[in-house]
């Protein structure tokens, strides 16, 4: 029973987070903006989830203050580099590319921790990079598509440095807790685009930038780590996984987005690859 609720809480999350990827299309805003809107309404939304909790404010040291604070701007640069690449291409090729991020993981993470890096996961690296391959139509600068696969690369790049980073300070404050210091670093950072950059709401808007921070982002994160609390690392990571798959699927029905069948084929072993990825690093982790 315990199990089965940690099964629907974890896959109502990575439902969302998928989800989280139409609002590049949805939203008639740029990317910077989408993003403001995201953190701004997430944060306030952790912090009330904080507030109302047990979890402490307090950061134990300043070099950990220093670390959360220079996360914000990196998460704010991810996830404007994740709705560029969607905007100008299509919901698929933005998430298929930013999924690339547990190879780049793999390969930065022992560097910072001093880890030998796996003969097979370089491997797993090339399936990776030959599933790119095929998801990019045309290798040329001046097509969109080509340039939504880079901007996807850049968001899963950047994401697997905040991974690596967040992996340090989890292990000293909640997920929950790093979250929002993390948004609320965004929302400054991003806070000065208001001043050259357009923003005309109305009420549908509006509510979908509410609905992306507080139900796609802030939800879902509470979701997600609380689902951590009865299943095995290994299995999150799996189910993860079908982000880009939920995503693809919801693009499709709501947007009428059909990806290219060589798009499929490609999707198919970037997952392969990152659930290989995830499943080899788990099993060599210590329990």
């Amino acid at each position: 029973m315990v199990i089965r609720r940690g099964l629907l809480e974890i896959q109502a999350a990575v439902l969302l987070f998928g989800l989280a990827g139409l609002f590049g299309k949805l939203l008639p805003f740029s990317p910077l903006l989408i993003v403001l809107g995201r953190v701004f309404f997430a944060g306030i939304t952790l912090g009330l989830i904080i507030h109302f909790s047990s979890l402490t404010w307090q950061v134990k040291n300043k070099a950990d203050l220093i670390l959360l604070l220079s996360l914000g701007p990196l998460l704010a640069f991810h996830w404007v580099a994740f709705f560029q690449s969607i905007q100008i291409s299509s919901v698929a090729i933005g998430l298929l590319s930013y999924s690339t991020f547990p190879v780049f993981t793999v390969f930065f993470e022992p560097w910072f921790f001093r880890e030998k890096i796996k003969k097979r996961n370089i491997g797993l690296a090339f399936l990776c990079l030959f599933g790119v391959y095929l998801i990019t139509p045309k290798f040329n600068w001046h097509h969109p598509e080509f340039q939504g696969v880079l901007w996807g690369i850049l968001a899963g790049l950047t994401f697997s440095f905040l991974t690596i980073f967040n992996r340090r300070l989890s292990q000293k404050y909640s997920s929950l807790v790093i979250a929002f210091y993390q948004d609320a670093l965004a929302t400054l950072v991003l806070l000065p685009c208001l001043f050259w950059l357009s923003l005309s709401l109305n009420v549908r808007s509006l509510a979908l930038l509410v609905f992306l921070g507080t139900i796609c982002t802030a939800l879902a994160h509470t979701l997600f780590i609380k689902s951590m609390s009865f299943l095995r690392a290994q299995t999150a990571a799996i189910i993860s996984s079908l982000e880009p798959v939920y995503g693809i699927a919801l693009a499709f029905l709501i947007l009428g987005e059909r990806p290219a069948s060589k798009t499929i084929i490609g999707g198919l072993l970037i997952l392969a690859a990152t659930i290989m990825v995830s499943v080899f690093r788990e099993e060599a982790s210590p329990e």
